[in-house]
């Protein structure tokens, strides 16, 4: 399984980026995909996560900004950010929960980094003020 991160870049506050995760080895409409990132000297933190059905969750310092969505044909996982925000800056990954086509799982479950089997690489966002 590998999951590519891209899409990061600088930005002025208030501006967009758009970051993707492409997987390979497993078909990202089956998972539990998530977005965490990781500020320098911090703890990597949750910051959205959509479920095989579609559904998803937001930490809520991104919600109302950040949009987590899926292209299944393209077996890739997207995360829009809008109106950042200097504390936005971070190294964003992805991961993937092995567990296929889980039934309903919760947002302390989908925030928990542990519940995640693979990551990709991260890449860098940095948003100027």
């Amino acid at each position: 399984v590998q999951l590519q991160a891209s899409g990061g870049g600088l930005v002025q506050a208030g501006g967009s980026l758009r970051v993707s995760c492409a997987a390979s080895g497993r078909t990202v409409s089956n998972h539990i995909m998530g977005w965490f990132r990781q500020a320098p000297g911090k703890e990597r933190e949750f910051v959205a996560a959509i479920r095989s059905g579609g559904s998803a969750y937001y930490v809520d310092s991104v919600k109302g900004r950040f949009t987590i969505s899926r292209d299944n044909a393209r077996n890739t996982v997207y995360l829009q950010m809008d109106s950042l925000k200097p504390e936005d800056t971070a190294v964003y990954y992805c991961g993937l929960d092995e567990t296929f086509r889980a039934p309903f799982r919760d947002f302390d479950y989908c925030a928990d980094r542990a519940t995640y089997n693979y990551w990709g690489k991260g890449t860098q966002v940095t948003v100027s003020s």
